[in-house]
């Protein structure tokens, strides 16, 4: 069973049944090792406050380093953890095989691995925390189907580095037939690239290319199912360099601000919102009681989840899976708004002031 916990009803819950305080170990506390893969997307400052506030406020110390996207470099970033002291370390791998490294070092020093967001690969990963991300990609495809159900579609990918952009296509592949077969509309995939890095300017070279080769060939393209709010921003940026912006359908994901702002001007058609304040409180939960001397199993139904199993090519690794929420514009005050993820004033600020909701 999936815990679909959203808006502030799911953090009021959050601060019910997650745990306050951390028992130290042999009378010291905990102390967590956060690695982070990158502050180039927007979110992950945001996911590191709320991981760090919640762990703090457990009485555990916390360790952050960021490796601007070099998996080396992350690897080094635990190792020298390791050497000081961490008694679990929480992961935002930027490789999600050579990351495993990180976890073959913990373990001989009898350290748990926490796998953020995105999995690692083939090695014996404890535990990994994320949101459905075939569900995500699953959201993003629909949403673009019911404002373009039939038509030329750009599939834009994330990284192919990151287990997650194979699940986001998986998702929206599977919305797609799911479409074909209830309507028998006809949705023709011109390209669907993955991308080297998250990154908007790789997305808006991409997708200029793309338009500019396709409109030679006669084709028009009517929607791009865009993997995060990045590269619908890169997208979007290309789009508005042919004078397309507003006229074809781009999806994203994370309802960064400049996204919300998108979706409100109508440039974009919707985002996908990840509640990562949950994702992180749950995460840094976890990772303490692990350092307690929990099993992941143990752990995970403490928090009040049930285990699941993902095949990581090494083991069936136990996981927790948060649900997501579908963000339009008809639905920005009840969700982003709501949950003070955004301000009001800030979603709007492009937008007139009479043309405001009430």
């Amino acid at each position: 069973m999936k815990h679909a916990l959203h808006g502030m009803f799911c953090l009021g819950l959050l601060a019910a049944w997650l745990p306050t305080q951390a028992a130290p170990r042999d009378g010291k506390p905990v102390k967590v090792g956060f690695l982070l893969e990158t502050y180039d997307v927007n979110r992950w400052a945001r996911d590191e406050a709320f991981f760090v506030g919640k762990a703090e406020e457990m009485n555990a110390k916390v360790m952050k380093a960021v490796a601007d996207g070099d998996q080396d470099r992350q690897n080094k970033q635990a190792e020298s953890f390791l050497v000081r002291g961490a008694d679990v370390l929480v992961v935002i791998p930027k490789n999600l095989e050579t990351a495993g490294r990180i976890v073959k070092s913990a373990h001989p020093r009898k350290v748990p691995v926490v796998a953020y967001d995105r999995l690692i690969r083939n090695c014996d990963l404890d535990v990994y925390v994320t949101f459905d991300n075939e569900q995500v990609g699953y959201l993003q495809a629909k949403g673009v189907l019911e404002a373009v159900p039939e038509g030329n579609y750009i599939l834009l990918g994330g990284a192919a580095t990151d287990n997650n952009a194979r699940l986001l296509r998986k998702g929206q592949l599977r919305a797609i037939e799911e479409h074909r077969k209830a309507t028998g509309k006809t949705i023709t995939v011109l390209a669907d690239p993955f991308l080297d890095n998250w990154d908007r300017e790789e997305a808006r070279r991409k997708v200029g290319n793309m338009l500019t080769r396709f409109k030679a060939q006669g084709k028009a393209v009517q929607a791009i199912v865009a993997s995060n709010d990045s590269t619908a921003g890169g997208a979007i940026a290309a789009l508005k360099g042919q004078a397309l912006a507003g006229k074809v359908a781009v999806s994203g994901q994370d309802a960064e601000l400049t996204a919300c702002q998108r979706v409100v001007e109508g440039t974009q058609t919707l985002t996908v919102y990840k509640p990562v304040r949950l994702l992180a409180e749950v995460a840094a939960a976890l990772a303490v009681e692990l350092a307690r001397g929990k099993t992941a199993e143990e752990a995970i139904r403490e928090l009040g989840y049930t285990v699941q199993l993902l095949d990581n090519g090494k083991r069936q690794v136990p996981s927790i899976f948060l649900t997501p929420t579908f963000v339009t514009k008809a639905n920005m005050v009840k969700t982003v708004v709501s949950d003070d993820w955004h301000p009001l004033e800030k979603v709007y600020k492009n937008i007139p002031k009479d043309q405001w909701p009430k």
